[in-house]
């Protein structure tokens, strides 16, 4: 391998086909479908959207699921129910998708950024610590790619200074911290279902809770602010229509049934990934805490360190693309640098690692491990050619081609 030349400068790539498709249909999804679809309700009132609100809270280690329209609107939804809004202050990573931060301003609350860790990716637990102020109503962690993130911690913080803490579990389907699984482990877990997530109805969310209250309040809040002891015309506070459809539920409770064999399969094909590489310097994958055994593998990200791999971030993914390895950069920014918050009223501590981040970071889509272990062997032989071409004090030609 160390003679190939890479595909970049016009060498055979390691992959010509491409990787799985996602989402993908998968067995039971058109019978399920079928069956709702027949049945003449498709609303949220249909008896398949309670019974997989409720399996799938409990799959989550959580009493109540209140089933709703997208993932962002879970989060809006969980900081409504627990009282949160205008005056208080939610801490929140500094690296997500916008709608971590953007739900906590469309409530009327402001953001706090905190950095995040250098190896899980996941929120700073000591910098989560020193941002909590006499108006901070929540800390919102973000199991990131799949990773729980450190919750005996946070839930030591959460506990001496009286705040909630709202799992961002997006990315976290079954993922687990010491045997309780995402979701179960705060005042409320929130789950999307979006086209890339790894059950997926193409959108929808998912609120999991254990606190009765919340429960009720976030239930109202979703079926027009109707009370489950009211009538049907009946409307008790300011509630809107989040409600999940039939045919997702239908469409999501088959993937729930499947989905422990579908974070195995991307447990094994990632230590088949992980073993092409072990070789590779300048390369670091996430790591996660020694709590989160279980491991979802929604993204795989990792830092690239230049010096010791020999090209930076940006060269190593044109690298791999030309390999035929979808790998993708990071976030461009942290989030506080989004145009919306030269608007919104925010607070943000200083972020280093979320600023090196944006320049040395990258991530694998959890469909190169959805395949054969071949498959995601394809993607380390990938990472290895790319290095074996590039490291410091490999010969090269003047036309960049790693000599023989």
């Amino acid at each position: 391998m160390a003679s190939q030349k890479l595909a970049l400068f016009g060498g055979p790539p390691i992959r010509r086909n491409g990787y799985p498709d996602w989402p993908r249909l998968g067995p039971g999804d058109l019978d399920r479908m079928r069956e709702v679809l027949e049945s003449g309700s498709w609303g949220g009132e249909n008896p398949t959207v309670r019974s997989f609100a409720e399996i799938f809270a409990q799959f989550h280690d959580a009493r109540f699921g209140i089933a709703v329209s997208s993932g962002s609107m879970a989060l809006e939804l969980a900081l409504h129910a627990a009282g949160i809004g205008k005056g208080d202050e939610v801490i929140v990573p500094a690296h997500s998708f916008i709608a971590t931060a953007t739900a906590v301003s469309r409530v009327g609350a402001e953001p706090v950024f905190v950095d995040v860790d250098a190896e899980s990716f996941n929120i700073d637990c000591a910098q989560a610590a020193e941002a909590v102020s006499e108006k901070t109503r929540a800390i919102i962690p973000v199991h990131f790619g799949g990773v729980v993130a450190e919750m005996d911690r946070l839930t030591d913080i959460a506990s001496s200074t009286g705040v909630r803490l709202l799992e961002d579990a997006a990315h976290a389907h079954g993922a687990e911290w010491y045997g309780t699984r995402a979701g179960g482990l705060g005042s409320a877990g929130i789950f999307s279902f979006q086209n890339s997530k790894a059950m997926t109805a193409g959108e929808g969310g998912m609120v999991v809770t254990s606190d009765e209250g919340l429960a009720e309040s976030a239930r109202s809040i979703t079926n027009a602010g109707r009370r489950s002891t009211g009538g049907w015309f009946e409307h008790f506070e300011l509630g809107t229509n989040l409600r999940m459809t039939a045919p997702q539920a239908a469409l999501l409770m088959a993937q729930l049934e499947r989905l422990p064999r579908e974070i195995q399969l991307r447990a094994t094909n990632f230590k088949r990934f992980a073993k092409e590489i072990s070789e590779v310097n300048g390369i670091a994958l996430q790591k996660a805490p020694t709590g989160a055994a279980t491991q979802t593998r929604y993204i795989v990200p990792g830092r690239i360190v230049e010096d010791l791999f020999g090209a930076d971030r940006d060269r190593f993914v044109e690298a791999m693309q030309s390999e035929g390895v979808p790998v993708r950069p990071f976030y461009p920014h942290p989030l506080y640098a989004n145009p919306v918050f030269r608007e919104w009223p925010h607070r943000s501590l200083q972020c280093p690692v979320a600023e090196q981040l944006t320049r040395d970071s990258f991530w694998i889509p959890m469909r190169v491990f959805m395949g054969s272990e071949d498959d995601a062997a394809d993607a380390g032989r990938a990472v290895t050619k790319v290095y074996r071409a590039l490291k410091p004090g490999s010969r090269r030609s003047t036309n960049g081609f790693p000599e023989a």
